[in-house]
């Protein structure tokens, strides 16, 4: 077995987090040595001392709440809470922490940051709210979106004067099959960060790992990504990860040519969406939280797509 370039004793000078166990909140590294990634670390660490509001856009999985933690991260109010509330719980009963971040009638009673994740969902109630929370003084709200919120204003969906306010500085997250050449440098930041987590040692990959590691379209980005690489060093027993230890690439790639033989058969959206989200699912052997988290969606769509599912199998 052939032992590629790629070893963690080089890593990367990007990849500087130092995971510790003792550590009590992680360093927000955005890992890459690519161009995309480049502008964008450049882009946080312009923006994080001056922003107000911060749109982030990308697809599942991509990374978007790491963005905005290292933008708070960056910012006058580092040392304060980040709270982090999801759209639909916004619709319905926030959290005690959402709570106490935003007093009665959208009042912001922190001076720390507030993270919304999926705007898309957010209920007309709760963009009202939103908005109320933004013409304060001092208030600092990332909110993220998979979708394109303009074609939700267009459609009546979506308020459109939260979405200026929202969108007067937006960050677009790429999805990780468009900058391949941030993968050995992920690769490298994830198993180091899992030998530590997981009490193991592996000095670098096969030429093969790596090679299949740079072939897959990551559907799921970084998130999918990441659990890959866990699962890697989990299964590896040896000091240099293999091909052989990527069993869920392999599974894909085994499924890939069954339905390869397969007639070709039209598909609709909705389909598809559910197919992936089903395979999730029995990949983490039936845990609805931890599928949420690998999906990048939070529980309550996670229990509508299921309710909504024309099949299970």
């Amino acid at each position: 077995m052939s032992i590629s370039g790629h070893t963690l004793a080089c890593l990367p000078s990007v990849c500087f987090e130092e995971p510790e166990h003792e550590r009590a909140e992680p360093a927000f590294t955005l890992v890459g040595d690519g161009a995309t990634m480049r502008r964008l670390r450049l882009q946080v660490e312009r923006m994080g001392p001056h922003f107000r509001t911060v749109l982030i856009r990308g697809e599942i999985g991509t990374g978007k709440e790491l963005v905005a933690r290292a933008l708070h991260a960056s910012s006058g109010v580092a040392g304060e809470r980040f709270v982090v509330c999801h759209a639909s719980l916004l619709n319905e009963e926030a959290t005690a922490e959402c709570r106490d971040f935003i007093g009665g009638r959208g009042r912001l009673t922190d001076m720390g940051t507030l993270y919304v994740d999926n705007a898309e969902e957010l209920s007309a109630s709760a963009q009202q709210r939103l908005l109320g929370a933004l013409d304060q003084k001092g208030a600092r709200v990332i909110v993220s979106t998979t979708r394109d919120l303009r074609r939700m204003v267009a459609g009546g969906r979506f308020r459109p004067d939260l979405y200026h306010r929202l969108a007067m500085v937006e960050v677009v997250v790429e999805p990780l099959r468009n900058r391949t050449e941030d993968i050995p440098a992920l690769a490298m930041h994830f198993v180091k960060r899992f030998c530590v987590q997981y009490d193991r040692r592996i000095d670098g990959f096969a030429d093969g790992a790596m090679a299949k590691l740079q072939s897959h379209t990551w559907p799921g980005n970084v998130r999918e990504f990441e659990n890959a690489l866990r699962n890697g060093v989990l299964q590896c027993e040896g000091p240099v990860l293999a091909s052989e230890d990527l069993l869920s690439l392999s599974q894909f790639a085994e499924s890939n040519g069954e339905n390869a033989q397969q007639p070709e058969m039209p598909a609709r959206l909705q389909d598809v969406v559910e197919q992936h989200v089903l395979r999730v699912l029995r990949e983490c052997s039936g845990n609805k939280v931890r599928a949420a988290e690998v999906l990048g969606i939070s529980r309550s769509t996670l229990y509508r797509t299921l309710e909504g599912c024309s099949f299970q199998g």
